[in-house]
């Protein structure tokens, strides 16, 4: 089986889909591998670092023609898909809910397709969890970028001079990315407070030193470990209680997202216009729609003198971290989907049920 590793081609983005260390132990596995010339370069692998752990590194049309499975990290596009042939397998975050016109042409194609954002929450399913790996980095990325443009400093400090307080940093939203930015921001030294809508997070928050503010409202969870998507009393209830710290706040972080839909909005323009003058916000669901009303992806503006940063983080920054553990994410799945290095197609299976989205041009999930 020959593996294809595809340059990404969207917009802000720096990762590639396999890192040199990673194609290494596929070719180990008995798999083989063809890179399209450049796909490592903004993550600093040169094409020479692949051709010499034994990987062909070829065009972009060639590897198209060559590879019985074709790996990305962004939906495919439709330029790619005029190179795309029948009986291909595709493996990428596809957001098959949101871009369900591009899955109706793939399937008009006779391909197979895996989408990693699928990936069930499930114990056996951690190790290629990308949403988990990449979000990980995200939370640690958006203290930093946060620290960079806040126009005072994280911890206290006792000087000849005077004591200066340490800063506030609220983080809205206690996933992965919310963990790991509670964990730094601490680290850093800050005042950490975090909210989210689920209240078996407040447990985690609090152990990482945080203050949780928990709002009352039964279980917002789902059965696959995500948030439910809020109701509009709910909504109106936490936000209130989280005004006092959003307004206090040097730096707020925002995590919160529902697979398959727009991101919750939980900052409004009458709430920025409140925050402190100086305020930094970090929205890293930007990509969704934002959880904040100003923000917008890949842009950073001042309002009111706040300064609203609308991005992921991980794709465009820290890529070669970040290409190396969705890598290895990819390379768990292809282990587990194949034996002998051929797809076992195992529909009994959670993890191939729930990531599989065409079969030979079939739609099994819409």
């Amino acid at each position: 089986m020959k593996i294809g590793i595809l340059k990404e081609t969207q917009k802000g983005e720096k990762r590639v889909s396999i890192s040199p260390r990673i194609a290494s132990q596929l070719i180990s596995k008995g798999f083989e591998v063809i890179v399209e010339e450049g796909a490592g370069e903004n993550s600093s692998f040169k094409n020479s670092y692949y051709r010499e752990i034994g990987a062909q590194v070829e065009k972009r049309g060639v590897v198209f023609k060559e590879a019985d499975v074709l790996v990305k990290i962004n939906p495919f596009d439709r330029e790619d898909l005029k190179l795309v042939r029948e009986g291909q397998v595709l493996i990428a975050q596809l957001f098959h809910r949101t871009h369900k016109e591009l899955i109706r042409e793939m399937a008009s194609l006779g391909v197979s397709a895996f989408s990693m954002d699928a990936m069930p929450r499930i114990s056996r399913a951690q190790e290629m969890d990308v949403l988990s790996s990449q979000s990980n980095l995200a939370g640690y990325k958006a203290v930093i970028l946060g620290a960079f443009l806040m126009k005072r400093i994280m911890p206290l400090m006792m000087t000849a001079a005077g004591t200066i307080k340490p800063a506030r940093v609220f983080i809205y939203g206690v996933g992965v990315a919310g963990l790991q930015a509670i964990a730094t921001a601490k680290r850093l030294g800050a005042l950490v407070t975090a909210t989210d809508i689920r209240p078996e997070t407040k447990e985690q928050a609090e152990s990482l030193g945080a203050q949780f503010i928990l709002v009352e409202n039964g279980r917002q969870i789902t059965g696959d470990g995500y948030a439910r998507e809020a109701t509009e009393e709910f909504a109106e209830k936490q936000k209130k209680a989280v005004n006092d710290s959003l307004f206090l706040a040097d730096l707020v972080i925002t995590t919160a997202s529902v697979p398959g839909k727009k991101a919750p909005l939980l900052i409004t323009r009458e709430q920025v216009e409140q925050m402190k003058n100086g305020a930094v916000l970090i929205d890293l669901a930007a990509d969704q729609g934002g959880n904040c009303e100003l923000s917008k992806m890949h842009k950073t503006k001042v309002y009111k003198g706040v300064t609203i940063v609308g991005t992921t983080i991980a794709p465009e920054s820290v890529s070669t971290h970040a290409s190396d553990l969705y890598a290895k994410n990819i390379f768990n799945f292809i282990l587990h989907l194949t034996s002998d290095n051929k797809f076992k197609w195992d529909m009994e299976d959670d993890i191939t049920r729930g990531t599989l989205i065409l079969r030979n041009g079939e739609i099994l999930i819409d």
